[in-house]
């Protein structure tokens, strides 16, 4: 009884592994948080080798690509010429039916008319009639002659179909491999796409984040240096850092509806079940609305025109002595750069996502109306952070139809 016990917890505990692994979404690596100049510096040069790096695979995956796109464009006109030949293999072997049975009605004839002479002595008279030896000979081999000639040209003429018959099964069987290469090549021209595609749907591109990284660097030895004079390596953000300090949050828009909640859902565009959404979804703003800073900070990382998510800001933040980054996508404008210190104050864009967006003509694809996108994980983070650090805006009621009427109006249930 124990062990049947045991077997049904052991596959109690297997099942819900499986849950786990198909639900968590995986997460790019992070860098460790910037404690110091000289982090922010390996972080920019870290970025900066990965992005050569990418950029060279991205030009081999493009020479892959257009090396099997040329494959395939050999590959259709070798099946075409194959259609050609086989269409010039069935006209020929219909020729040579046609000539075998007008071959067979010259037989045919040539038999009755040796019939008929035979049968009334006409052939012997016919060959016993030569006026001398070589006509004789000539006369008789005549006949032959021509019997032969048919005989032969009917086996030739046999010969030739069987081989246009076997040349249409090689054809076939050429075509069948032109195809199945074709696929192959699709296959890895999708594979290559594949390599060169953004490791999430909401990540910002290598080359952004590579700009952010400078610039949030170059920001902090700026500040650094007119605050504590020096730019070394060794020297603490958090000694030249001017940022103001913050007791609680405020919520980025003066009003809203939270249209979709933080967690998983099914993808209002694509129709995926069970994909994450690292944030809440305020909707109820026309475009053109102010956002504000929901806490003060400095601003990590911004990005224009994105295909997923459109215009975006990050803002590193900290809230009752813990770090977060909080981030607001589908702008229709920003107003802030990457380094800039905000204040709860600061309008740092507004509200996009309608016109925007790719139904109606935009660069946005994963949007289908005016509204924010507005995320909080806890850690500083320059790009789409990992959904285990994600978690719910404080001050919101993480459910669809919650309603706030100003910035101060903090769910506390």
């Amino acid at each position: 009884m124990i062990k049947k016990g045991c077997n049904v917890l052991i596959r109690f505990c297997l099942i819900l592994a499986v849950i786990f692994a198909y639900f968590i979404t995986p997460n790019t690596a992070q860098a460790a948080v910037a404690e110091t100049l000289g982090d922010l510096r390996r972080e920019y040069e870290s970025l900066l080798a990965e992005k050569r790096e990418y950029d060279n695979k991205t030009e081999e995956a493009k020479a892959e690509i257009e090396a099997k796109q040329a494959a395939i464009s050999q590959a259709e006109e070798d099946i075409t010429e194959a259609e050609k030949q086989y269409d010039e293999a069935e006209l020929a072997i219909v020729e040579s039916n046609e000539n075998i049975a007008s071959l067979e009605e010259e037989t045919k004839k040539v038999l009755l008319y040796m019939q008929q002479m035979q049968g009334q002595n006409a052939y012997v008279e016919y060959v016993t009639g030569a006026s001398s030896m070589t006509e004789l000979i000539m006369r008789a081999e005549a006949v032959n002659q021509v019997t032969a000639y048919i005989q032969t040209t009917t086996k030739n003429l046999e010969a030739e179909i069987k081989k246009n018959e076997d040349l249409k099964v090689e054809l076939q069987e050429k075509q069948k491999k032109l195809e199945e290469q074709i696929t192959s090549y699709e296959a890895v021209i999708a594979e290559q796409y594949d390599n060169i595609e953004e490791y999430s749907e909401f990540s910002l591109d290598l080359e952004t984040q590579v700009e952010n990284a400078k610039n949030l660097y170059e920001s902090y030895k700026e500040t650094c240096q007119s605050t504590v004079g020096s730019t070394a390596d060794d020297v603490v953000l958090s000694t030249c850092s001017n940022v103001p300090l913050n007791s609680g949050w405020l919520k980025p828009l003066n009003s809203g509806v939270v249209t979709s909640a933080q967690g998983y859902r099914t993808h209002p565009v694509t129709g995926q079940k069970y994909k994450f959404h690292a944030a809440v979804d305020i909707g109820g703003n026309k475009e053109g609305t102010p956002v504000y800073a929901a806490a003060s900070g400095v601003v990590s990382g911004v990005a224009y025109r994105n295909r997923c998510g459109g215009n975006k800001v990050y803002i590193q933040v900290t809230v009752g002595g813990v770090r977060y980054t909080t981030y607001y996508y589908h702008l229709l404008s920003i107003n802030v750069s990457v380094g800039d210190v905000v204040t709860q104050n600061t309008v740092i864009g507004t509200v996009g996502g309608g016109s925007t967006s790719t139904s109606n003509g935009g660069y946005d694809a994963c949007t289908t109306g005016a509204h924010l996108h507005f995320g909080v994980a806890e850690g500083w983070y320059s790009n789409e952070p990992p959904s285990s650090q994600v978690i719910a805006p404080p001050g919101f009621k993480n459910s669809v139809g919650y309603r706030f009427y100003s910035r101060s109006d903090y769910y506390t249930g």
